[in-house]
Order: C-alpha cells, then sequence, then structure tokens
C-alpha cells in the first residue's frame, strides 16, 4: 500500500490575500519515495465564493514520448484548450469516454497533433487506443488557484481570496483529500492519502471492447 503525506502546512496572509505553502512527501509500504515523484499531485483551492474562471490563453500540451503521455499528469481551467503532439516515430491515438469531456483525435503519426477544448469541470481519463497501457490524467478545475509540487515536494499557493475554501490534494491513485480552510487561519496538518488504485486500470477500447493479446496493433 502506498500513501501521499502531506507534512508542514502553514497559511500566512493579509485578509486581502493569503498564501498556503507546504511540503508534499510520497510513501510505499512506509518507506519513503523519492522526492521528485511528488511533483505529479495536485494541489488547489476552491474559494467558497465564486471567483472569475479564464480559460488558458495558449493550449496546454499532452505530448506521447516513448509509448506515455507526457506529462501523466495536467491540471487546466475549464475552457482551455489541451494539444496532443507525438513526438514518437509510430501511431498513437488519444481518446477519453469521460462524462461531458469524451473526446477523440483519431489515429495520428508524429507531429503538433490537434487541439481539444475542455468546457465542463472533472476528471478526464485519456488512453490510446493503440496501446493499453497508455494512461494520462486530466484534471479540469474550476478555480484558478492550482500548482504541483516542485522536485523536492514543496509547494505555493499565492495571493489566494480573502474567505474560506476547500484545499484538495490530489493524485491518480488516491481518493482526493480535502479540507474546509480559510487563508489566515489553520495549524500545520499532516496529510496522509492511500493509493489503492491501479497504476493502468482496466479499460476497454474506444469502440468499447476488449484491446486484446497484440494491443499495439504492430505500432
Amino acid at each position: 500500500m502506498r500513501s501521499i503525506v502531506l507534512g508542514c502546512l502553514w497559511v500566512a496572509g493579509s485578509a486581502a490575500a493569503a498564501d498556503f505553502e507546504g511540503h508534499v512527501s510520497l510513501m510505499s509500504e512506509g518507506k519513503a519515495l523519492r522526492p521528485e515523484e511528488a511533483a505529479e499531485a495536485i494541489v488547489y483551492f476552491r474559494p467558497s465564493a465564486p471567483v472569475t474562471l479564464q480559460a488558458g490563453a495558449t493550449p496546454y500540451v499532452m505530448g506521447t514520448q516513448r509509448k506515455q503521455f507526457v506529462p501523466r499528469i495536467l491540471a487546466i481551467t475549464a475552457g482551455s484548450q489541451v494539444r496532443f503532439p507525438n513526438q514518437d516515430p509510430i501511431l498513437h491515438n488519444a481518446f477519453s469516454t469521460s462524462k461531458d469531456n469524451a473526446f477523440d483525435v483519431g489515429l495520428y503519426g508524429p507531429g503538433e497533433g490537434e487541439s481539444k477544448t475542455f468546457g465542463h469541470p472533472g476528471y478526464v481519463r485519456v488512453y490510446c487506443n493503440v496501446h493499453h497501457s497508455m494512461v494520462g490524467h486530466i484534471l479540469v478545475l474550476d478555480t484558478p488557484y492550482f500548482t504541483h509540487p516542485d522536485a523536492t515536494g514543496h509547494f505555493k499557493l499565492r495571493d489566494l481570496p480573502d474567505g474560506p475554501g476547500d484545499l484538495v490534494v490530489w493524485y491518480d491513485r488516491a481518493t482526493p483529500w480535502h479540507q474546509q480552510l480559510k487563508p489566515g487561519e489553520g495549524n500545520p496538518q499532516d496529510i496522509q492519502l492511500d493509493l489503492n488504485q491501479r497504476k493502468i486500470p482496466q479499460h476497454m477500447n474506444k469502440f468499447g471492447k476488449p484491446y486484446g493479446r497484440a494491443a499495439d496493433g504492430g505500432y
């Protein structure tokens, strides 16, 4: 069993704005993993009061390299575009059957790839119809306040609005952790998430059928 430990979380700021700062550590069977592995986690704050949300000025990117989606986990704001370039010398596909954000870019070779707009907040699991083991994760957020930890596990959310909201730590193999917090208030906390989900979840191809033994289709 694996777990995420979020330690040394503290809150600082004025009545008008505040920062959340902390450190994310990954644990596996009681042993610490490399600090840089925590960089895939997503930390975000959802204010209770409505906030202005803007789509990304340019498309985010989820490419393919060595039969993997890169980055494996991507956070974006609702209404933003994601481009799917192919940086391998073979054919790939990117598709999802996620509710409200389903898409399929078709089979494509090396190049810049197509862009898709994700208009609804939610979790989008991305697959390749050619390679069963390729799995990507897009978290479409309804808040502009999000970040990833750095290579040491440290993160900082800056200039958060005054008032309460949810602080959330998200990782694809765990149930999201969240807690109501108010900028300027709170105590240091340690947060642990059990990674109890498969790295490659069971799934069908884009036609709703099993991949079969030759899932690579010769590519």
